[in-house]
């Protein structure tokens, strides 16, 4: 091997792996939108839910999501968040990771094996105690809502409607007089909220190079300061 020959193998062995194979002009690959992921985890699980909280066909046990929850709605969306962070985006990779975690530990709660519902002995018990897990998630919620105020109106919308269903579903558990009215009432709105989901899923899913239309978002014009 000649000398030129040595220097050259030399400086490609000097670089990172992602220098070396990267196809980025940066020599960084370039990474993909883990967004539509994320909010088709999320819809997916929530429309199926929410349809389990309007009894449709009669159906009044959610036992039947717990698999959806955990690797859908929980392990796609958790995925989905650590990627956004790679992404630099902190509102995405908050929001994926914490409903990833809210899905995990819902279908916690109806797994037998975990013991948790059979903890309890009174059954309003163990609605208050889901009452008081889903008003939190309602805090959690509302924050994200505040914290999508200046990104877009489909990503406000998503937020808005979600903020009531836990509110609704949370006040089901609580108020024994209005139970069935507003758990009703949080799955009907349950499915509003899955719909915009996957409508803002596929808005990010659609990119001008590869598609033959766009779906509109309602973009925010962001602040200069």
């Amino acid at each position: 091997m000649s000398h030129l020959e040595k220097a050259e193998k030399a400086s490609v062995d000097a670089r990172s792996p992602q220098e070396a194979f990267g196809s980025h002009p940066s020599g960084l690959r370039p990474l993909g939108n883990p967004g539509p992921l994320g909010l088709y985890g999320f819809a997916s699980t929530t429309l199926i839910l929410s349809f389990y909280n309007v009894s449709v066909n009669g159906i009044t046990h959610p036992n039947a999501v717990v698999g959806m929850a955990l690797f859908v709605g929980g392990l796609a969306q958790f995925v989905a968040g650590m990627w956004e962070f790679a992404c630099a985006n902190s509102f995405g990779a908050t929001a994926f990771t914490m409903y990833g975690g809210f899905w995990m530990s819902f279908a916690t709660l109806y797994l037998p094996g975990s013991g948790i519902a059979a903890a309890y002995t009174d059954a309003a018990e163990f609605d208050h105690a889901v009452g008081i897990y889903l008003m939190t998630w309602f805090i959690v919620t509302f924050l994200l809502f505040v914290a999508s105020l200046r990104r877009n109106i489909g990503l406000i919308a998503l937020f808005f409607f979600l903020t009531l269903t836990f509110m609704m579903l949370g006040i089901s558990k609580f108020v024994v007089s209005a139970s069935e009215a507003c758990g009703k009432a949080g799955g009907a709105l349950g499915i509003i909220t899955a719909f915009i989901a996957f409508y803002v899923g596929t808005a990010q899913l659609l990119v001008p190079s590869e598609s033959y239309f766009r779906l509109p978002l309602g973009d925010i014009p962001k602040r200069l300061d």
